[in-house]
């Protein structure tokens, strides 16, 4: 197969999911939106280890997150699109975090050719990121690949240069944050953005979803 075909074939495969999971967050919020909010939250998918570096240039693997609720989700920083305002969004939520939560924050990028830990650490800064709470996260395309679609149901998918509103509208991609328990197990799904989001809603949800994790035995 030809790199161009590859090329094709991928984008294709990346629509295609990038539909499923939608698909799957609006069956599991309609679910979710059923059941009492005490319920037990389902496990959706065990997340495989990973090999990534942070926006300090340290190595990480999911090793680094056991024991930890986390929430993650994807975006570039040179993005024209809703990055920006999810990456406000993790902030507040950040800040709602109850003082004796040590849940974890976690924002993967689509573009690692530009994201290096550098420009990561730098975009983080500007937000106002807790270095120690949240992390930043770079890698190749494969090993991001494998954490954001594969494991975390976050599809990411290269728009072909006709295809770009302006040079830095490079991506598709998900704008939905994850929950992952403790054990490394994706539990949560949330829709960020959207007519009908109402984003203080969605960051209760999120909050009352590792709160609840976080007194999982």
């Amino acid at each position: 197969m030809n790199p161009g075909t590859r090329k094709t074939v991928w984008v294709v495969w990346g629509a295609l999911l990038l539909l499923v999971t939608m698909l799957t967050v609006g069956l599991l919020l309609q679910i979710r939106s059923r059941t009492n909010a005490s319920a037990a939250l389902p496990v959706i998918w065990q997340v495989a280890d990973f090999a990534l570096t942070n926006q300090n240039g340290r190595a990480v693997s999911l090793a680094d997150f056991r024991g930890h609720v986390w929430v993650g989700d994807i975006i570039f920083t040179r993005c024209p699109g809703p990055c920006r305002k999810m990456t406000r969004q993790m902030k507040e939520l950040q800040n709602a975090l109850p003082r004796g939560s040590d849940a974890k924050l976690v924002t993967l990028t689509t573009d690692p050719e530009y994201d290096t830990p550098k420009v990561l650490k730098k975009y983080g800064e500007e937000f106002g990121a807790d270095p120690n709470r949240w992390m930043f996260l770079t890698g190749t395309k494969s090993q991001i690949r494998n954490l954001g679609v594969n494991s975390l149901k976050l599809p990411a998918v290269e728009k072909e240069p006709g295809e770009r509103d302006d040079p830095n509208d490079l991506f598709i991609h998900a704008t939905i944050f994850v929950v992952v328990d403790r054990k490394g197990q994706l539990r949560g799904i949330f829709e960020t953005t959207g007519e009908e989001i109402d984003a203080k809603q969605v960051q209760a949800k999120i909050l009352g979803s590792v709160s609840q994790l976080e007194r999982e035995k």
